[in-house]
């Protein structure tokens, strides 16, 4: 069954609260670019590739877009600047669509999973552990029976803020002492939840972007020693990115798929920034699920990445 799977007035507003200082960014720069202008034409092309490019959509993603919207003029011959938000709005989500990227329903928990375990990745200071907090919250409260294990041994800070999370959440934190090993961690955990008919497992993974080999080794040993307990785990890699930090994003993206079989993500930190755009090109150009985005503190502010919504809530409805 898909968890999370619902769209509804309140997340609307949060979603266009938490996009606003990107949508205002956005659209300052498409009237600066249009300013005179009556008709779409290669000097507005030209602004709004700038456009794109320095909201953070990335530049590959950006000249794909500036392609279908040059298509569409030599289509339509005559396509004025009050009509480029709706265009640009259209394009982008028939992009996001034929690249198969369609709209997140949750993790699909399979009856027999015993448990269902995700394995967190990313970088210190993403929003990695706060990520976790929110979505432990979300799975009890579907009614889910959660564990975490806090095999970010590296770092006190980590292990604590899981056990915050876990207290505030109300579900158990499994942790050794500092600097165990990750994968005895992880181990312990998945037995420990295992034992107690547990739904879901969420793992916390150090937050290091180390030498890459070193990376893939660790996150390799502790997906083994897992599927000592529950042999097809982990079900789900979840990459947590920060948005705020743009095009810094990307190059984490490349780094983590590069050293571990990424298939989630979840991007953070959307309502702080005005590199909203990173959504869009991080979907384009790796065609892995954002699953879930990241719009303020609070503990229900962590919501599925629902690409037609965001696309109306940036350009407009």
């Amino acid at each position: 069954m898909g968890i999370f799977s619902f769209f509804n007035k309140d997340k609307k507003e949060t979603l266009d609260k938490g996009l606003s200082k990107t949508k205002e960014s956005v659209f300052s720069k498409l009237t600066r670019a249009v300013a005179g202008k009556s008709k779409v034409d290669d000097d507005v092309l030209d602004d709004l590739e700038e456009v794109l490019i320095t909201s953070d959509v990335g530049v590959d993603t950006t000249l794909k877009i500036i392609n279908r919207i040059e298509k569409r003029v030599a289509k339509d011959k005559y396509v004025t600047t009050q009509e480029l938000t709706a265009i640009l709005r259209e394009e982008i989500g028939g992009l996001l669509t034929e690249n198969n990227i369609t709209d997140a329903e949750g993790f699909i928990l399979p009856d027999d999973s015993n448990p269902y375990v995700i394995m967190v990745v990313g970088v210190n200071g993403v929003g990695k552990t706060t990520t976790i907090g929110k979505l432990a919250y979300q799975f009890k409260k579907a009614g889910k029976k959660v564990y975490l294990g806090a095999a970010d041994t590296f770092r006190a800070a980590a292990v604590e803020q899981l056990v915050i999370w876990g207290e505030r959440v109300g579900v158990p934190v499994i942790k050794q002492k500092m600097g165990a090993d990750p994968a005895s961690v992880a181990f312990d955990t998945l037995t420990s939840a295992k034992a107690n008919n547990a739904d879901v497992v969420i793992i916390d993974t150090a937050g290091r972007l180390h030498n890459k080999i070193n990376l893939m080794n660790e996150l390799t040993k502790i997906k083994n020693v897992m599927k000592k307990v529950v042999p097809d785990t982990p079900h789900e890699v979840l990459l947590i990115l920060d948005g705020s930090t743009g095009q810094n994003a990307f190059e984490q993206a490349k780094q983590f798929t590069a050293a571990t079989e990424v298939n989630a993500l979840a991007i953070t930190k959307l309502d702080g920034t005005a590199k909203g755009g990173v959504v869009i090109g991080i979907s384009d150009h790796f065609h892995i699920p954002v699953k879930y985005i990241g719009l303020g503190e609070g503990i229900e502010d962590l919501q599925l990445f629902n690409k037609k919504e965001f696309v109306d809530s940036l350009f407009g409805e």
